[in-house]
C-alpha cells in the first residue's frame, strides 16, 4: 500500500506575506496548518487540521497588511478566489459593502498521495463514483489523486473540470499532482454545467472529473456525461447518502426519489402504507463514498440498491475502508473467490444444510464451518450468554464480534442507549443499523434478533419462532405466577426443542423445571427453589 505523504509550496505562500507576519509564524508547526486568516483590525490567525487556532503576536492586521498580499496575487474572479500560479494554494477575500477588501482567508494547498490506496480496487472497476463528506476532510485531494492514478497508470483520457482552480491550482499549467489529465478552467462558477458538456463534445474523454456538484443544472449536466458512457468522478454538497436522498436539487444525481402508490395487495405484502417513496430513475453514478473522515471511508457499492433500502426503511451498511490499511490481498481473495465459486448442485447441498438448521442434528461450530458470510452482531449491554445461547439452539447464520468495526449489525439494551453513547456514536458513523431490546430474556432477544435477520422471509423459520415466542411467553407468565404464589405451574405440550428453550429460560430465574407427560403430551412443569433438576 502506498505510505499517505504530504507535500506543499509552504515558500510559495509565505512570500506574498507581510515580513512582520512571517517573521511571528512558527514554521515549525505549519505542516498541521490548513489556513492562515487575515481580517482588518484583529489578529492573523492559523487554523489546524485539529480544530485548534493560533493568533499571531504580530499586532492587529491593517489595510496595508491585506493590500501587500492583494498586490501580489491575480486579481480576484467573481467568486472572491485567487490564487498563487503553480501552487494548489488559494486565497478568498471578504469585502465590505462597497466592495472593499477587508478580510483573506489563505488555504494552504497540499499534495496528498496515498490516500486512495484503499479504493484503488473500486476506481479500477471503471464505475463512476460520487464522494460526499462535510467540508475539509479530502474530497478534493482524492479528487486529484484519482486524476494522476486514472490518467498516468491507467493511460485513459481524463479531463478535470476545475471550477476555481480548486483541483490542479492556479496559473496556466496544471499542478503536477494530476499527472497527465488535462485541466479545463471554468471562468465562474455559474459555468462549471456548460465546461462539463463541452468536455464532454469537444476532448472525447474517457473520464471526467469535477468537483463540487451544487445546482440541479449540474446534476443533469452529470447524467448527460454518465448517459454518454463516459466514467464520471465527481463531488457533491452534502455529508451523507441520506442527506443527498432528500435533496431535491441533487436527488436525481442518484436515481430521484417520486412518490409511488400501491394496491391494497402489494401494500400488504409489502407491510407499508400505500403511498411510499420510491427511487424514480437509474442512479447517475454506480457507486458513493462518503468520507467520514480523513482515515475513514464508506463505501456503497452498488447505489441504486442502497438507495432502494434506504427509501424502503431496510438497513444497509456499507464497507468501511481505512485509508492506513491494506487492500490488496483482499482484490486478491475476491478474484479467488470468484473462481472457485461451487458447483450447482454444491450450492444446492449448501442451501439445503441452512434449510436444516433446526434440526440440531450437528455441532454449531460445524454449522460455521459449512456456512460461510455469517453476519457478525456487535452487542452493548445485552447479554452474550443469551445471545449465544439463540444463535446456537436455532443455528442462524450470524456470530458475535468483539470488533465494531468487523459487525454488520449492532443489538443494544435500551435501557442503557444514551443519546450520547460513545459506541452507538461510533456505530452511526459506520452506518450501522442498532437494533434494541427492552430486557435480557431469552424470549426478548429471540424476538430482535429475528428483525435484525429478517428470518421472516422463510415461512418455516416464521412459523417456529412464532411457535417459541408463544412458548416463552407462557414459560414467563408461569414464572410469574411462582412469584405470586403458585407452587408448580404446568405448560402447554411442546416439542423436545422447544421445551429446551424453556428450561434455560426458567434456569436464568433461578427456578426449576422438570418435563412430564408421554409422547405429543411432553410439556414442562415449573416449580418454585431447586426441588427439581432440568430434564429434557
Amino acid at each position: 500500500m502506498d505510505k499517505v505523504q504530504f507535500h506543499n509550496d509552504l515558500n510559495r505562500l509565505i512570500e506574498i506575506l507581510p515580513p512582520r507576519i512571517v517573521k511571528a509564524l512558527n514554521i515549525n508547526k505549519m505542516d498541521d496548518a490548513i489556513e492562515l486568516v487575515f481580517d482588518l483590525g484583529r489578529e492573523a490567525e492559523v487554523r489546524y487540521s485539529g480544530g485548534g487556532v493560533e493568533y499571531l503576536s504580530s499586532g492587529l492586521i491593517t489595510q496595508e497588511d491585506l493590500d501587500f498580499i492583494t498586490e501580489k496575487i491575480p486579481p480576484f474572479t467573481t467568486d472572491n478566489r485567487s490564487g498563487i500560479a503553480g501552487t494548489l494554494h488559494r486565497i478568498s477575500a471578504i469585502r465590505n459593502r462597497q466592495g472593499k477588501v477587508i478580510g483573506l482567508t489563505c488555504r494552504i494547498g497540499r499534495v496528498v498521495t496515498g490516500t486512495i490506496a484503499c479504493i484503488k480496487d473500486f476506481v479500477l472497476q471503471n464505475k463512476s463514483i460520487l464522494f460526499l463528506g462535510r467540508p475539509g476532510v479530502g474530497k478534493t485531494t482524492k479528487l486529484r489523486e484519482i486524476s494522476r492514478l486514472v490518467a498516468d497508470e491507467l493511460g485513459k483520457r481524463v479531463v478535470v473540470v476545475d471550477t476555481s482552480n480548486e483541483i490542479a491550482g492556479d496559473g496556466d499549467t496544471p499542478h503536477p499532482a494530476i499527472g497527465r489529465a488535462r485541466r479545463m478552467q471554468v471562468p465562474q462558477p455559474i459555468y462549471q454545467k456548460d465546461i462539463m458538456i463541452e468536455a464532454v463534445e469537444n476532448h472525447t474523454p474517457e473520464v471526467i472529473v469535477v468537483d463540487e456538484i451544487g445546482t440541479e443544472e449540474e446534476a443533469q449536466a452529470a447524467r448527460t456525461i454518465a448517459e454518454r458512457g463516459v466514467m464520471l468522478i465527481a463531488t457533491a454538497h452534502g455529508n451523507t447518502l441520506d442527506n443527498l436522498i432528500k435533496n431535491p436539487v441533487l436527488s436525481d444525481l442518484v436515481g430521484g426519489v417520486q412518490s409511488v402508490t400501491l394496491g391494497d395487495d402489494e401494500a400488504k405484502r409489502r407491510g407499508s402504507q400505500k403511498t411510499v417513496l420510491e427511487r424514480e430513475k437509474q442512479p447517475t453514478f454506480d457507486m458513493v463514498i462518503e468520507i467520514i473522515d480523513r482515515n475513514t471511508l464508506a463505501v456503497y457499492k452498488n447505489t441504486a440498491e442502497t438507495v432502494d433500502y434506504i427509501l424502503r426503511g431496510w438497513p444497509i451498511k456499507p464497507e468501511i475502508r481505512k485509508v492506513d490499511q491494506n487492500y490488496e490481498n483482499k482484490v486478491l481473495e475476491k478474484q479467488a473467490e470468484q473462481q472457485s465459486q461451487p458447483k450447482p448442485e454444491e450450492k444446492k447441498q449448501e442451501e439445503d444444510l441452512a434449510a436444516q438448521s433446526l434440526k440440531f442434528s450437528f455441532s454449531r461450530q460445524e454449522y460455521v464451518n459449512q456456512v460461510k458470510d455469517f453476519k457478525k452482531i456487535y452487542i452493548y449491554a445485552v447479554s452474550r450468554t443469551v445471545l449465544e445461547k439463540v444463535l446456537e439452539r436455532l443455528n442462524l447464520q450470524a456470530e458475535i464480534t468483539r470488533n465494531i468495526e468487523d459487525a454488520d449489525i449492532v443489538i443494544a439494551h435500551r435501557s442503557f442507549a444514551k443519546s450520547g453513547t460513545k459506541i452507538l456514536s461510533i456505530a452511526n458513523d459506520y452506518r450501522l443499523p442498532i437494533y434494541y431490546v427492552r430486557s435480557n430474556s431469552m424470549a426478548q432477544v429471540q424476538k430482535v434478533v429475528k428483525d435484525a435477520l429478517h428470518v421472516q422471509d422463510s415461512e418455516t423459520l416464521q412459523g417456529y419462532y412464532d411457535e417459541a415466542e408463544r412458548a416463552l411467553d407462557e414459560a414467563k407468565a408461569a414464572i410469574q405466577k411462582i412469584l405470586a404464589g403458585a407452587e408448580n405451574v404446568e405448560l402447554q405440550p411442546q416439542n423436545q426443542q422447544i421445551r429446551k428453550l424453556q428450561h434455560e429460560y426458567v434456569e436464568q430465574h433461578n427456578m426449576s423445571s422438570e418435563s412430564v407427560g408421554e409422547g405429543a403430551q411432553r410439556r414442562l412443569r415449573i416449580v418454585g427453589g431447586n426441588d427439581f433438576k432440568n430434564a429434557g
